[in-house]
């Protein structure tokens, strides 16, 4: 028996295999230019009948479940007692449970106290998954991200200090030709300042029904990087992150041109050489048609 999702459904690459409960619809920002995956839905956040009716039904199902994810975009938006009410709850009705996850945004990290993020972690709220995109205070304006690398630090850390494991993803090619080297660097110097357990890099791909507004807010100054460009931007984003703390790194998305991966610090020199090989051997480059989201 399945779930009725609420489409469209978005999840991360890492929990491709869990069970996932809408406990919101939507998002609640919903205005970055760069993303379109909730444009089509109205924020809002379902009744405790309704998903505890799915938990329940869900347990019967399924019930060796080891992995929960919680959508859509904006499960961290829900007040603190009502997402330990859900969490507490799944864990009674799931006894092989080790791990619950969901988005968050910076913002929503910010409008909750340290207290609240640590009574949701020991609830056992374990990973959060958050976008960082940028550093760059330039374009995280022109893409209305709502947050400035200074927020967006400040967030990732108190997630940190509270007790979860924390997943971050950046988009190569986010500022354009214009504004590469300033992605690279600054996008570095976040990950430097929070080191979350892992960070997924991306290539920017945008669908046509968001594409004019995000060129838009460019106000024409933006170019798409070219395949070389984007090589050499992953090349500095690379060389500038310098971290004591393991992350497991991974630019290996389906919208990337070249595929790159391993753990800072130990692997940071290895992928720096595959990254000069790979611009030696452009035949190893993902094809334009295979690329996406």
């Amino acid at each position: 028996m399945m779930l009725n999702y609420d489409a469209p459904l978005y999840r991360p690459p890492s929990e491709a295999k869990s069970l996932i409960f809408q406990v919101t619809l939507g998002c609640s920002f919903n205005e970055c230019s760069f993303c379109d995956m909730y444009r089509s839905k109205e924020y809002s956040e379902r009744s405790w009948e309704e998903v505890k009716g799915e938990i329940d039904l869900m347990a019967k199902s399924l019930p060796d479940t080891t992995r929960i994810f919680l959508a859509d975009g904006d499960a961290l938006n829900l007040s603190t007692d009502y997402m330990i009410q859900i969490v507490e709850y799944i864990y009674q009705k799931f006894p092989n449970l080790e791990r619950v996850s969901c988005y968050a945004m910076p913002m929503n990290l910010l409008k909750k106290t340290p207290e609240e993020l640590n009574m949701m972690n020991k609830a056992g709220l374990d990973r959060l998954y958050l976008g960082i995109e940028t550093g760059n205070d330039i374009i995280l304006k022109k893409v209305t991200k709502g947050a400035t690398q200074k927020t967006m630090i400040k967030a990732c850390n108190k997630a940190k200090d509270a007790g979860y494991s924390l997943s971050c993803m950046v988009i190569l090619g986010l500022g354009g030709s214009k504004y590469t080297k300033e992605n690279a660097v600054d996008t570095a110097k976040v990950i430097n300042a929070v080191q979350p357990d892992y960070v997924g890099a991306l290539t920017l791909y945008l669908e046509n029904g968001i594409k004019n507004e995000f060129l838009t807010k460019f106000e024409g100054e933006f170019e798409r990087l070219t395949d070389s460009q984007a090589i050499d931007e992953l090349e500095q984003l690379i060389s500038e992150i310098d971290v004591s703390d393991e992350i497991v790194f991974r630019a290996n998305h389906g919208s990337n041109a070249y595929n790159v991966g391993g753990t800072f610090p130990q692997d940071k020199q290895e992928m720096l050489e595959k990254i000069t090989w790979m611009k030696k051997h452009p035949e190893v480059v993902r094809p334009e048609g295979l690329r996406g989201f």
